[in-house]
């Protein structure tokens, strides 16, 4: 039995050697039990350990589930505490799902903000926010040209002063982002949020392979200690299930060169890559079909001649008169 047990440990420890990515997406230090909810949710009620939530947000025992696969609901999961970590990492499981195969929407967002519990038109959240937004975008709008497809993910940084434009899908505000088909999977979904030195990465694991894949990266982004982190959806005319299945947080450690006293409080959220909102232009109207074009121009021709037929018979008529005063 000894040697058996031996042979495991070297065979577990060989893995591990062998698959650095396998054991980097598993290992990390100085979980923050107070920033993290996990299975199995331990709570009385609707109630959970350091977690409000408010809308439409149910808990049940394998996922709390933000909205549920109907129209207009909102819902939102947030921390109680608010995080004083200089450097973090947040890994959500989540996922996706609902019965609309061509059409579905709207999508849910992964906050680091100052302002929590507060209902708003960004994805069941506050606009003018103030800290981080990661979007993840499952309904395009339409309106204006895109280069990407949906379901989509970006980052968006706000000092309180910007407003996130959903006709745009916050094209005009995001500071990056990447296309990823994270809906109606059989297996859960995983995106990674690291905050570290300055520089924010956002990588995911979509397929299930246990191995981050980076989504964006951009560096130069400032957000203070203090705020909060949370989690809202919503839906529309369109809808799905947004589930949470499980938020972890770490401690990161800090460079050296870095003080770990520094107050970080006072700093206003802001990115060096940041552009300021362009000037919002409206799309042109687009060209009528060929069938309602020709649908249009039957119905003049239509009122056209109920109008030539009408005046020829008023036109009869007053000759008609005419005749009869003359006799």
């Amino acid at each position: 039995m000894i040697h058996q047990r031996i042979s495991w440990v070297q065979i577990l420890c060989a893995t591990l050697f062998l698959n650095p990515i396998f054991a980097e997406w598993n290992t990390r230090d100085y979980i923050r039990r107070e920033h993290s909810l996990t299975k199995p949710y331990q709570g009385s009620g609707m109630s959970l350990p350091y977690w409000d939530f408010l809308g439409s947000t149910i808990v049940t025992s394998n996922y709390v589930r933000l909205t549920p696969d109907l129209q207009s609901k909102a819902g939102a999961l947030w921390n109680t505490v608010p995080c004083n970590t200089r450097n973090w990492e947040l890994q959500v499981q989540f996922k996706v799902h609902g019965r609309g195969k061509e059409l579905f929407g709207d999508g849910f967002a992964i906050w680091y903000v100052k302002e929590r519990m507060e209902s708003g038109p960004v994805f069941g959240s506050k606009d003018y926010f103030n800290g981080l937004a990661i979007i993840l975008d499952t309904y395009s709008n339409h309106n204006g040209a895109h280069n990407h497809q949906h379901p989509y993910i970006s980052a968006m940084v706000n000092n309180g002063t910007l407003h996130y434009d959903h006709d745009r899908d916050g094209t005009h505000t995001q500071l990056s982002g990447c296309e990823a088909k994270f809906r109606n999977f059989n297996h859960d979904s995983h995106i990674s949020i690291v905050y570290r030195d300055d520089t924010l990465i956002v990588s995911t694991d979509l397929e299930g392979k246990n191995a981050w894949k980076e989504c964006l990266k951009v560096e130069n982004v400032l957000l203070p200690t203090g705020y909060y982190f949370g989690a809202s959806a919503t839906t529309g005319d369109l809808s799905d299930n947004h589930d949470i299945i499980s938020i972890k947080m770490f401690e990161l450690d800090l460079l050296e060169s870095q003080k770990k006293d520094e107050d970080r409080s006072h700093i206003i959220p802001s990115a060096a890559s940041f552009e300021a909102p362009r000037e919002r232009i409206e799309d042109a109207k687009p060209a009528m079909s060929g069938i309602k074009t020709f649908l249009w121009m039957m119905f003049v021709a239509i009122v056209i001649i109920v109008l030539v037929v009408l005046g020829i018979m008023w036109y009869q008529k007053r000759q008609e008169q005419s005749r009869k005063r003359l006799y």
